[in-house]
């Protein structure tokens, strides 16, 4: 079983955050390369252009498979584009197995707090409540890939060829990790400033 550690998240240098939509990905993401040391990668930065255009799969991969080829990063998805390279150049996963209940709160409050406060993303893209209803809107594809996703992170957690994979379950689980890497990283540094002087 490819059940993963704290420890194996401290030694990676490519890591892999997972789970479906909005259940607080990209937000874990930068969490972990703050924590971490690492570049973060933002995947919808790379997969949608201006318009909310999509950008074609041969382009998607023409433009994050030279991202993965270098020795750091924390990456906020497994598009189909690239799951199979990301899988095999990384060190650690770490899967937010949330119930649906919880990451389609966490997906409906942020949709509705980006239409209110017309935030940009992606490439300077803006949510609209037109698009929020749409029939390929961010929280249709919710319900329709949640599954697939969860079922996802747990093969890979129960797969011992996968890299380390630390599943949480809860978002409390998230917070404790979090806090276990800033406090190691606090008490890390502090031991280096103490042999500085």
């Amino acid at each position: 079983m490819s059940a993963g550690t704290i420890d194996d998240l401290r030694r990676a240098r490519r890591v892999v955050c997972f789970g479906a939509t909005g259940s607080g990905k990209s937000t874990m993401t930068a969490a972990l390369a703050t924590r971490l040391g690492l570049p973060a990668v933002h995947l919808d930065d790379l997969c949608w252009d201006p318009g909310w255009v999509e950008v074609p799969r041969d382009e998607q991969r023409a433009r994050v498979l030279p991202i993965l080829e270098r020795d750091a990063w924390v990456i906020d998805a497994l598009r189909s584009s690239i799951a199979a390279e990301a899988l095999d150049r990384a060190d650690a996963i770490v899967a937010l197995d949330y119930e649906r209940r919880v990451s389609l709160a966490r997906l409906v409050r942020r949709t509705a707090r980006r239409i209110r406060t017309r935030e940009r993303v992606c490439n300077g893209n803006v949510e609209t409540l037109r698009l929020a209803v749409a029939r390929d809107s961010v929280i249709v594809w919710h319900f329709r890939s949640w599954r697939r996703k969860r079922q996802q992170a747990r093969a890979l957690h129960a797969d011992a060829a996968a890299p380390p994979v630390l599943l949480l379950r809860r978002p409390d689980e998230a917070e404790r990790l979090l806090e276990a890497l800033g406090r190691d990283g606090r008490e890390r540094e502090s031991l280096g400033n103490a042999d500085r002087r």
